[in-house]
């Protein structure tokens, strides 16, 4: 994997490495559960509230985590009472093995011990693994609902049990104050709804060697991907650094343009130009010192089918073409949108109304000679795939996967789970940001991604770049004025330069 992609394991890959280390590197099975359960139990001592530890045990190895995690607690002077959910006799081997070791330990059966949560100071939850998928069953589904009910702290072991570890999809789940995980992060720990139902995620090396198989499902970006980034030297010029053409703007809504051309110009294009109504021209040239303007067509204020060959060839001589910042929803506009789309030769960021204009016909991306991004939020996703927006953001990674694979495009998912993929490879980023979430940050991450693939980044590679980016401004931006409240979305765009130049591992701790 890329040095600007922490790995992140899907159950399949996680499971390859536990193979390995035991079969291959002759690691005994139950030395890793001790080393993961003795994790379990000291992070749980660190957030316990007064009263007794209740372990809740399913009957698979997360069960057989949890009870080294009971031994340790009660062996350290912890009061901890064990609840089976199922018989000792269906437990996997190396769980029943702890169970057997078990001294001291007061253990409860049934679903009537239940009850004993709303005592508890602090509850593991280990009752389902990173193997799980679908709908949690009773006596399982029961245990969840009652632990979420529960007053008391919750750690996690591994993932939240509910929660789908290759896809962050979750039903019924356990809503987890702490989720201790090991060897690596899972997929569903970084992907909504599994990112917010288990809390925050500490990793714990278990003892799997160097050398054991990554079988990694999804890259975690990193600082590192800023190193992709071509850099302007004596000889370069505004034509080597990729000039980047937004289509878009109509009555209304002409920020939409003014952002993501700034937006592009800021994070290193060499120079923007605008396509724009005619009639509203004269604004975008009050508006935009910097940005050469076009103005198309003879419809009022709004881009017809008038202007289809003029913005042709605008689009040209672009390095990157942006299309869809504040066009507007007019019939005719989608229109020409779709017509774009399929004719514009230049590698193609689609944004905003320029995706609602598609109005589903996928064909007229995927039949494109050029490169394209498409950079939808769960609404826009929802009008492209036909779903309403709940499918999507109950199965945001699929729902990406299923479009870049219709349309052979990168697909940008939007969120502060933001899901770059091509269909095969996945980035998450999942750096907080949330100065972002105000009107036009999206319209500048549009105008970012136009610029990283106009300087001549691979567009999978582009988008990724471009999010970290904006990320990192959207909390540069935060930091100068105060708040995450108070950024608006030009205090991104003069952050760029900032987050291009100074972005570290050490901007995750920037508050």
């Amino acid at each position: 994997m890329a040095s600007w992609l922490d790995p992140v394991y899907d159950a399949r890959g996680m499971g390859a490495a536990d193979r390995w280390a035991i079969d291959e590197a002759g690691i005994p099975s139950l030395d890793l559960m001790e080393t993961a359960g003795r994790a379990l139990a000291e992070s749980t001592a660190e957030v316990t509230g007064s009263g007794p530890i209740l372990v809740v045990c399913g009957k698979g190895n997360n069960a057989g985590d949890g009870l080294v995690a009971a031994r340790h607690l009660t062996e350290s002077g912890y009061s901890v009472e064990v609840l089976m959910l199922y018989p000792p006799e269906e437990l996997s081997p190396d769980a029943a093995a702890n169970y057997q070791r078990l001294i001291g330990v007061e253990i409860l059966e049934g679903r009537g011990a239940l009850s004993r949560l709303d005592g508890s100071g602090s509850v593991i939850d280990a009752i389902l693994g990173t193997g799980f998928e679908g709908e949690p069953r009773d006596p399982a589904g029961a245990a969840i609902k009652a632990i979420n009910e529960a007053d008391a702290t919750v750690v996690s072991c591994d993932v939240a049990s509910g929660v789908n570890a290759s896809s962050g999809e979750a039903g019924l789940a356990v809503s987890a104050d702490h989720t201790v995980t090991f060897h690596g992060l899972k997929t569903g720990h970084l992907i909504a709804p599994g990112k917010h139902l288990c809390g925050t995620v500490q990793v714990v090396d278990i003892g799997i060697p160097r050398g054991a198989p990554q079988g990694v499902a999804a890259g975690r970006i990193n600082s590192n991907v800023l190193a992709l980034l071509p850099r302007r030297g004596a000889n370069s010029n505004k034509f080597s650094s990729g000039r980047v053409s937004v289509i878009g703007g109509s009555k209304g809504l002409t920020g939409a343009v003014c952002l993501a051309a700034e937006g592009a110009i800021r994070a290193g294009a060499g120079y923007a130009t605008v396509a724009v109504p005619a009639d509203l021209e004269q604004i975008f040239e009050m508006k935009l010192t910097e940005v050469m303007s076009l103005g198309c067509g003879g419809a009022k204020g709004h881009l017809g089918a008038d202007a289809r060959d003029e913005i042709l060839e605008h689009s040209g001589g672009a390095a990157a073409t942006l299309l869809g910042s504040g066009m507007g929803r007019r019939k005719y506009t989608a229109k020409l949108i779709r017509s774009l789309a399929a004719k514009i030769d230049s590698p193609l960021v689609i944004d905003a109304d320029g995706l609602g204009g598609l109005d589903g016909k996928l064909d007229r991306v995927r039949g494109r000679k050029g490169a394209t991004v498409l950079t939808p939020h769960t609404g826009e996703m929802a009008k492209l795939l036909g779903l309403t927006s709940s499918e999507v953001d109950a199965s945001r990674l699929n729902s990406a996967k299923e479009l870049a694979a219709a349309t052979g495009a990168v697909v940008v998912l939007k969120g502060d789970d933001t899901i770059v993929t091509d269909g095969e490879r996945v980035a998450i980023n999942d750096l907080p940001a949330p100065g972002l979430a105000t009107a036009g940050t999206g319209d500048v991450l549009a105008g970012v991604v136009a610029a990283m693939v106009a300087r001549g980044l691979e567009p999978f590679k582009a988008a990724c770049a471009a999010v970290y980016v904006h990320t990192v401004a959207g909390r540069i931006a935060a930091d100068q004025v105060g708040s995450a409240e108070g950024v608006i979305a030009f205090d991104v765009i003069e952050a760029l330069p900032q987050a291009i130049r100074a972005a570290t591992p050490e901007d995750r701790t920037l508050e």
